[in-house]
């Protein structure tokens, strides 16, 4: 009779039936115990390696797939396993360059063990993935020759987008001018197989702002150790409700330097100040027209805080020194640029609840023949005020709770009509915020989560505040009249309490602002304002 059932491996149970029949051939005892231990060995081998010569059912494939994966588990958990890489293959790109791919897997050739050999898979998925030409990558190991034993093979898969244009939009915070932008952004990816992406972007903001900009990022070109960043921007800027004057400037950017805490570029542009209303100070008035800005920035940033919109320990720290006037050209504009920001992040560990501390601190001055005498560049001064919260925004002495954007520090009167009274298109206050060559701001946050279970959910929480800063003319000999006492007796303050409401864009706040201290011409008023901020 034939049997249609799938075959089995031999047990006792089947000898043992077989033995009851007649037709089994007689033997001894003796041959009953070396038949049980080559039983024995059957089945073990079943367990550990099936016996090609018999076909398995899908449960014992996944049974002994199983086994397998629990004992390689058990023993990378217990013991290092020694592996060498033998050989890296490349799948899947078309148009993408084979050393582009290879640049982010140098941890995977380096790898002595298993483990290590993991860990850096990982690492280089994440970084293919941060590229933003791939719609999926995957890292699968194959066993290497048998001449070379604990080696393997590491197979790399991409696949490359289909859809080569996209884009974006968001709010950014520009702490370097106090303002907000909103920008949206076409990009157009790997145009030429390095890696590199290609956008065009539109920005509108605060005080009329407007920006349009084209640029490229290539992540990695051949004999380069840094990415290639280049941007060719047009900015139109309006100051006249604070400063009297408008701001043009067009110009190139290029990243020299672009690593995890390092920031080199240079910029090279023509800067045009006007002045429609015919109002300005004496100040602003002597630095209007054309200007050729020739500059190398550099900035050191590192930021340990758990999170940028609300952290709640860590620490931040910034240093940026921006060097202009690298041209010979006699328009070109000669300053040096010093900030520093330090952050804190301490935890109370209750309710969330955590203090932030921040101090800021910036200086600016011109450099060249007779530079005593002369004043620094009007757009680099730095001007206070503005409700964006400190918290977020890392990037030099700017932000003061209370104040409206440059709504305090050194002032000049502007220009009155042959009537005596001022534009109608200008602040009525009469007077020119023009900036202060030294800076200083300092801020203490007090988080916490709010009673409402639903708002800690949502991550909408508490926090009372307190800030305070200052800032003061140095440049034209000014520096001879500066105290340092009276520039501490002089510092502007304010205090509130309000609620934030973190989104993945940015931080919206609903505060109560209560100023303590301020100037006879600043623009500084106690009530309840909105306000969002970016992370910088």
């Amino acid at each position: 009779m034939t049997n249609t059932e799938e075959p089995s491996p031999p047990n006792r149970n089947n000898r043992t039936q077989h033995s009851t029949n007649g037709d089994a051939e007689p033997h001894d005892d003796d041959d009953d115990d070396i038949e049980d231990d080559d039983d024995d060995d059957d089945n073990d081998d079943v367990v550990q390696e099936p016996n090609r010569g018999i076909p398995q059912s899908t449960a014992s494939k996944l049974r002994e797939q199983r086994f397998k994966v629990e004992t390689l588990s058990q023993r990378l958990s217990s013991e290092l396993v020694p592996i060498r890489v033998h050989d890296v293959v490349i799948n899947g790109n078309t148009k993408t360059k084979d050393w582009v791919i290879e640049a982010e897997l140098k941890g995977i050739e380096n790898a002595t063990s298993m483990q290590e050999l993991m860990q850096a898979s990982q690492i280089a998925i994440a970084r293919l993935q941060d590229l933003e030409i791939f719609d999926s990558c995957k890292v699968r190991l194959e066993a290497g020759p048998r001449e070379l034993p604990n080696t393997a093979n590491v197979i790399v898969d991409v696949v490359e987008t289909d859809n080569k244009v996209s884009g974006e939009c968001g709010v950014y915070t520009k702490p370097s001018t106090s303002s907000w932008t909103a920008e949206g952004t076409l990009k157009y990816k790997n145009l030429l197989g390095y890696g590199d992406l290609w956008d065009a972007s539109l920005a509108y903001g605060a005080n009329q702002a407007t920006e349009v900009s084209v640029g490229v990022y290539a992540p990695r070109v051949t004999g380069l150790l840094t990415p290639i960043v280049a941007r060719i921007s047009m900015l139109s800027q309006d100051w006249q409700e604070s400063s009297s004057y408008k701001e043009q400037l067009l110009g190139a950017s290029l990243g020299l330097i672009s690593t995890k805490h390092h920031d080199l570029a240079y910029t090279l542009g023509w800067r045009t100040l006007t002045d429609p209303s015919q109002m300005s100070s004496r100040s602003i008035r002597r630095q209007l027209g054309h200007g050729l800005v020739s500059s190398l920035k550099y900035t050191f940033k590192v930021d340990r805080r758990n999170s940028p919109i609300r952290p709640t320990k860590g620490y931040a720290f910034l240093s940026t020194t921006h060097v202009g006037g690298l041209t010979p050209d006699h328009r070109s504009l000669r300053f040096l640029r010093q900030e520093f920001d330090v952050r804190f992040a301490v935890p109370f560990g209750f309710y969330n609840t955590a203090l932030n501390l921040g101090i800021s601190a910036g200086a600016v001055f011109p450099w060249g023949h007779g530079f005593k005498t002369k004043p620094s560049p009007l757009p680099e001064r730095f001007y206070l005020g503005g409700d964006f919260s400190p918290v977020c925004t890392l990037g030099g002495p700017t932000t003061l709770w209370g104040f409206k954007t440059r709504g305090l520090g050194p002032t000049e009167p502007r220009r009155q009509n042959r009537d005596g009274s001022n534009d109608d298109n200008v602040d009525s206050s009469g007077w020119d915020f023009i900036g202060g060559d030294l800076a200083v701001t300092a801020f203490a946050d007090l988080s916490f989560d709010l009673p409402i279970r639903w708002l800690r959910e949502h991550g909408i929480h508490g926090h009372i505040f307190a800030g305070s800063g200052n800032a003061a003319k140095l440049t034209q000999n000014e520096y001879r009249h500066f105290s340092p006492r009276k520039f501490l007796e002089s510092f502007r303050m304010s205090v509130g309490c309000g609620v934030v409401i973190p989104t993945r864009l940015f931080r919206l706040e609903g505060n109560y602002f209560y100023v303590l201290r301020k100037d006879e011409h600043d623009r500084g008023k106690t009530g309840f304002r909105f306000s969002f901020s970016a992370p910088s």
